[in-house]
């Protein structure tokens, strides 16, 4: 499945490591949630980037105290119509600010591209290689946003009340 950031298929710098496979010290790799957790410090010792598959039915609070030395952070959609990794992204942008990689992985679907991104997920590894234009077409043709997220941009009402304060002095 093509990795897409940006709009742009990109490379995977990660590599998943299995349960039962051995970690070399060096590289970027992912390891799965019950992995991690059985030893999460010698893994974020390691000389390279370590990432996690995290599942959507364990609570984002049992990363919190490792996400400063998390390079990868990836949520899995076992289906479409199962949105908790949804939940499990904003939670991890806004309430623990966590700034590293955020990707979503599993059964994604082009509908779902914009809502992904607000969501705070940055890079998606998407089903099939037409999916990337559609992501790039999405990230064009939206720009104007009511619902603020935590994804860093203004809300329609901000940057009205930025350009009313802009206009009338106000923010000089």
């Amino acid at each position: 499945m093509p990795l897409v950031k940006n709009g742009q298929i990109t490379h995977d710098q990660f590599v998943f490591v299995s349960d039962e496979s051995p970690i070399s010290d060096s590289g970027p790799v992912v390891v799965s949630a019950a992995r991690f957790l059985t030893d999460p410090e010698s893994l974020l010792r390691r000389n390279a980037n370590t990432g996690v598959l995290w599942p959507n039915n364990r609570k984002i609070s049992e990363l919190a105290p490792y996400l400063d030395r998390l390079g990868l952070v990836a949520l899995v959609f076992p289906n479409f119509r199962d949105g908790r990794a949804y939940s499990q992204a904003r939670l991890l942008r806004e309430r623990y600010g966590y700034r590293g990689e955020l990707r979503a992985t599993g059964q994604i679907l082009r509908d779902q591209f914009l809502f992904l991104l607000r969501a705070g997920f940055d890079t998606l590894d998407v089903l099939k290689e037409a999916d990337v234009p559609a992501m790039a077409d999405v990230l064009r043709r939206y720009s104007v946003f009511y619902q603020p997220t935590g994804d860093g941009r203004l809300t329609a009402a901000q940057a009205r009340l930025s350009q009313h304060q802009t206009y009338s002095g106000i923010g000089r």
